[in-house]
């Protein structure tokens, strides 16, 4: 025991003493990991698929406090481990890099059957919505339509990832102001040169000469979310195309992909 906890009061430390005995009991136990979710993760997930061994490890004891953390639910439609899986994994690729970090703005996530609308219903005119994170009574829920997500992981042509668009979304919202800077990821110094480069390459995409989605065009908050899903999903062509956004997206997630 450190030699400082001896001059406490002894109520703070019984306090510090429970609560170092329940972060102990809350480690994920890795001996729960399935071997089926493991052939699930190797097939499905490519960013999983290309860690050392001791590196997919740390990502399983995340899946689990991913499943510790957040709740996952289908709407209407019966989902699987696959899913489930995806949706972890979604969120914990953007932050691999940070083992510290843990997304404490969302309590659960909602899987449609399909698209949606700006209300959030599945039928009627306009649902070209593939993911969202709510707000007001939504607040602390994600939706993502599980065709969407299934197929950010399945085509490996594709610089799209829906799931991990809105956990990008989660994390730009963590310091309370959703502008396209991550502060909680991106030190101080560095606020400045990632803007500008933010609104180069959203110029170079309205000039029709970039092969960003045209989506990452309409804000500074849905650039950061289109270039990340380019980052992980196809980041040697993003470092061929755009290297400079690849360095700079390199050194926010502090992964070199």
């Amino acid at each position: 025991m450190n030699n400082w906890i001896v001059f406490l009061p002894f109520p703070l430390l019984l306090i510090i003493i429970i609560w170092r005995l329940w972060a102990r009991k809350q480690e994920p136990n890795i001996l729960s990991f399935k071997d089926e979710w493991r052939t699930i993760l190797r097939d499905k997930v490519a960013f999983y698929r290309h860690l050392e061994s001791s590196e997919k490890l740390r990502f399983e004891k995340e899946i689990l406090q991913f499943f510790d953390d957040v709740t996952i639910t289908g709407v209407e439609i019966e989902i699987n481990d696959t899913d489930r899986l995806l949706v972890a994994a979604s969120g914990i690729i953007p932050l691999f890099g940070f083992p510290e970090l843990r997304y404490r703005n969302i309590n659960e996530v909602l899987l449609y059957t399909t698209s949606f609308n700006a209300d959030n219903q599945t039928v009627g005119e306009e649902r070209n919505i593939l993911g969202k994170v709510g707000s007001g009574n939504m607040n602390r829920l994600m939706i993502l339509s599980l065709p969407a997500l299934h197929a950010g992981f399945e085509n490996e042509n594709s610089k799209s990832n829906v799931g991990i668009h809105e956990f990008v979304h989660l994390i730009d919202k963590a310091d309370g102001a959703v502008d396209g800077v991550p502060e909680s990821l991106i030190q101080k110094q560095y606020v400045i040169p990632w803007l500008d480069l933010i609104h180069k390459e959203i110029d170079s995409i309205r000039e029709n000469h970039s092969d960003i989605n045209p989506y990452g065009a309409t804000s500074q908050v849905e650039f950061l979310s289109v270039a990340s899903e380019y980052f992980f999903n196809q980041p040697k062509l993003l470092r061929e195309n755009h290297p400079e956004l690849y360095e700079q997206m390199a050194h926010i997630y502090r992964q070199k992909l």
